[in-house]
């Protein structure tokens, strides 16, 4: 164990160091550009399409559970135990990066959600796709998309689901006092009725459960933000001041600010990672600017809404200043101070809602990507009884290696991702420019490959 965090922390660090953090950010501006600000322009279209009825009733899943799909793997522990991690150790300055990241990373998001909706496939009765997909059609890399789709399955599929089933085992321990190997049958028995009845049991359960856990997290966050309304105006300026100030800067904090809050940031959104065009792709709809929008929102409501909700408790409370407190433990003894003794059921609840959500999440990332890989149904037999195992083991063992672990393939993922997305910005941008266009003229969008001269290899959208 040591070893391996030896050799993966430097790498962690000169990943997200001197390479992920610059090309999000000049990424995410140079889309932001070409787009003409998409995500700010089209906000409230993003709202519209968000409700839209899926453009083929025997097809695909709708805009709306597409989603779920992507907001129940990117809300997860990270919310709630990464933004505390991210406030306890970069301080609160980490929190405006965070939404700096967001914003730019919307724009990001467009570009690869509607990039999987372009190369799409069709897979009976439901559609798949995602960044190994575009790598092969667009640019005929399927060697890389291979490799993309294995670094993606171990980290969604098995390393990202130890995580969250660890979570959910502590502190279902810790709050009730149940033992973490009942915690853990009862994780895999719910999990393996769900993800052996495919995608459409999938998207039943999530937009149940997303629904119903931001809007009780949001709740209770607003809440807290009510009995401290007095209290706002200076916490919004302890932000700005850490972000900016004149002595986080002499003392170095403005970097650990910096590097916590886009880390973290880009762990909770996904944007730019190359994951949630894996969700973005199963959408039945007519145009596929619209599932690039819809995603880019799936942004914004992941990081300015829920991972704010989270900030707001933690530096309401001032208990981040507290050095014993991190992760999940800062934001329980947060709340537990904002609303009392109650907190702790709270948290462990909202916790296994979070968490419970993001293993199914992270499961159909993994599937689409097996599909890639090799589609006959025994591989994707032991890829569901593989990560089955890896939930129970996440229930039962001590996981300090696979945060780092986490960190590493992801940026993996995310630095193939971006490069890819870099070359095939252009068919995006165009996509984007039909889409508005029509809009203009008050027509509902509807798209054909021939609109673009250079597109090629496009399944779904053939005249």
């Amino acid at each position: 164990m040591n070893i391996l965090n030896w050799l993966v922390g430097p790498a962690n660090d000169f990943i997200w160091t001197y390479v992920l953090i610059g090309a999000l950010l000049l990424l995410g501006l140079y889309f932001t550009i070409r787009t003409n600000f998409v995500q700010v322009r089209l906000f409230r279209e993003m709202f519209r399409l968000i409700v839209e009825k899926k453009d083929d009733h025997n097809d695909g899943v709708s805009p709306f559970q597409a989603f779920t799909i992507s907001a129940a793997s990117r809300v997860g522990t990270g919310n709630v135990a990464g933004v505390a991690l991210a406030i306890g150790i970069g301080g609160p300055g980490a929190v405006f990066w965070m939404w700096v990241i967001a914003l730019i990373g919307m724009a990001t998001a467009f570009i690869e959600s509607t990039l999987a909706q372009v190369y799409k496939v069709k897979d009976g009765n439901a559609f798949r796709g995602g960044p190994a997909y575009y790598m092969e059609k667009a640019l005929g890399w399927r060697k890389l998309g291979i490799i993309f789709a294995i670094l993606l399955t171990l980290s969604f599929g098995f390393i990202f689901n130890a995580v969250q089933s660890n979570t959910i085992s502590q502190s279902f321990h810790d709050v009730f006092g149940l033992p973490t190997w009942s915690i853990g049958v009862g994780l895999v028995v719910l999990t393996a009725i769900i993800v052996f009845g495919g995608v459409h049991r999938i998207v039943k359960v999530t937009q149940f459960i997303v629904p119903i856990m931001a809007t009780f997290y949001i709740g209770i966050a607003l809440f807290i933000v009510a009995i401290n309304i007095t209290e706002v105006p200076a916490m919004f300026a302890l932000i700005v001041k850490h972000a900016f100030g004149l002595e986080q800067f002499v003392g170095g904090g403005i970097g650990a600010a910096l590097m916590q809050g886009v880390r973290r940031g880009l762990f909770s959104n996904e944007a730019g990672m190359g994951s949630v065009p894996n969700a973005a792709a199963t959408a039945s709809v007519s145009h596929p600017a619209k599932q690039g929008l819809v995603q880019s929102l799936g942004v914004f409501f992941d990081t300015i809404v829920v991972c704010s909700a989270t900030a707001f408790i933690i530096l309401l409370s001032g208990l981040y200043t507290n050095a014993g407190n991190d992760g999940i433990l800062l934001t329980q003894a947060a709340m537990e101070m904002q609303v009392g003794s109650w907190a702790p059921y709270f948290v462990a609840v909202a916790i296994m809602f979070f968490a419970f959500s993001s293993i199914i999440g992270n499961y159909y990332y993994g599937e689409t990507n097996i599909e890639f890989i090799n589609g006959h149904k025994s591989w994707m037999t032991l890829y569901r009884l593989l990560v089955l195992a890896m939930v129970m083991f996440g229930a039962l063992a001590k996981v300090e290696l696979v945060w780092n672990m986490a960190d590493f393939f992801m940026g993996l993922m995310a630095v193939i991702n971006l490069l890819v997305i870099a070359l095939l910005g252009n068919i995006a941008f165009k996509v984007l420019d039909d889409f508005t266009v029509q809009r203009k003229q008050g027509l509902n969008p509807t798209f054909k490959a021939s609109s673009i001269p250079e597109l090629k290899n496009t399944e779904c959208w053939k005249d």
